[in-house]
């Protein structure tokens, strides 16, 4: 039985859609047979994994709204074991037209309930919000990741997400935890960087990942050509960084 994943935080630019598809990459790379589910309507997830948005007629769009089944929208990716469900731009209206569905929060654990079965892992790429869609996927969800970047305003926010999901634990997901805080764009260098490390750490203790992901040129590279990082340069700290993650996170699940 699959583990469904949802990376969240309504903070744009914190590292979540390179965290998610160099994650699944990485799953994947351990033996893992992945799904990653691109539900932000910016799509560079799809993109960032070699998938051309304009050719895409199934997306995430037409199973959350046109009821289309999840398996007709799956494509595989360069990566073997790394499956992707794209997005596409009309996921901006779809929240509106979700308004009227009958329990419209739990249309997408619907939709991914019969995927449980053929995937260890689903990762769901979250858009920076905390609209109808994010709801959706942490109702389907057994965790949620929150990467936090190393930078000034990096907790700014924290506090509504979390209370989001206590929301979401107590009306819609019970069985919701935190998979972990993830530390992004670390700079080693930067006083400011440890000092925001060593604060998330403090506060959240054991929730935080021992993994951190270094700021990397190659991380911001890959995706221009299609690639997560462990195809574009396996040799980068970006790669090996999410290769880690993933070390992480299986030994975590599979005691």
């Amino acid at each position: 039985m699959g583990k469904i994943i949802a990376l969240a935080n309504q903070k744009g630019g914190v590292g979540k859609t390179t965290t998610s598809m160099n994650l699944a990459a990485s799953l994947a790379t351990l033996e893992k047979k992945v799904l990653l589910i691109d539900a932000d309507p910016q799509a560079n997830a799809s993109s960032g994994l070699g998938i051309d948005i304009k050719e895409v007629e199934t997306s995430i769009y037409d199973c959350l709204i046109n009821g289309v089944d999840a398996r007709e929208a799956i494509f595989e990716t360069d990566v073997p074991g790394l499956d992707l469900i794209p997005s596409h731009i009309d996921l901006v209206g779809a929240e509106i037209e979700m308004l009227n569905l009958p329990q419209r929060e739990k249309v997408m654990a619907k939709l991914l309930k019969p995927l449980k079965e053929t995937y260890d892992y689903i990762l769901i790429d979250c858009s920076p919000s905390l609209g109808l869609i994010t709801v959706n996927a942490l109702t389907a969800a057994d965790s949620v990741i929150i990467p936090v970047q190393c930078e000034y305003f990096a907790l700014e926010g924290i506090s509504k997400l979390l209370n989001t999901i206590k929301i979401i634990k107590t009306k819609l997901n019970p069985r919701l935890a935190i998979e972990g805080f993830l530390l992004t764009m670390y700079d080693s260098r930067l006083r400011l960087a440890n000092q925001i490390k060593d604060e998330v750490q403090r506060h959240f203790q054991e929730l935080v990942f021992k993994t951190v992901i270094n700021r990397n040129v190659k991380l911001s590279e890959a995706p221009s050509h299609g690639l997560p990082a462990i195809l574009y340069d396996a040799d980068s700290a970006g790669a090996r960084n999410h290769l880690q993650l993933a070390q992480e996170i299986i030994e975590k699940n599979e005691k």
